[in-house]
């Protein structure tokens, strides 16, 4: 089995920046959908920590360390999708924009295809307004984190190095 996480520094509380956000990624990914990827380990990254680790079955510390981190799915982030990309993980969000679009955002795809055209991203800017966040037709980070957690519907298997 290969580590999902390899060569992580231990983060705990006070800590901040990429490993951080790697940390609350993966524990986003447990799933604790309602933890925030802001990149500062403050209490409640250390309350979902001890969370997952009395879960796991590790020693309840609330630091993410070495076996907290191989136990972890991975923290990479999810790719950047906007107009032009294709492939599995846009036909995953074709099929979540779908079958959420209805009586929330009302906007959906057109079809599950694989090609982010148009009508996708037409999908993504109401699912954005929906959300609150910067409509901007483009599936980075911050669509990814948005209030329902989208990365977590159309599945961590898209996260990348």
């Amino acid at each position: 089995m290969t580590m999902a996480n390899p060569g992580q520094p231990t983060v705990r509380v006070g800590d901040s920046g990429e490993p951080v956000r790697r940390a609350q990624r993966a524990l986003r990914r447990t799933p604790n959908t309602s933890l925030e990827v802001d990149g500062s380990f403050g209490p409640l990254t250390e309350a979902a920590t001890k969370q997952f680790q009395q879960q796991a079955g590790l020693p309840v510390t609330g630091v993410v360390d070495e076996a907290t981190w191989m136990a972890l799915p991975t923290g990479s982030p999810m790719p950047v999708l906007s107009q032009g990309s294709q492939g599995d993980a846009v036909k995953s969000l074709q099929a979540v924009l779908t079958n959420g679009a209805s009586g929330l955002w009302g906007v959906t795809p057109q079809g599950v295809d694989g090609d982010f055209g148009s009508n996708t991203a037409a999908s993504v800017r109401a699912f954005q307004q929906w959300a609150r966040i910067q409509v901007d037709g483009v599936v980075g980070q911050q669509t990814w984190d948005a209030a329902t957690s989208l990365e977590f519907m159309v599945g961590i298997q898209h996260a990348g190095e």
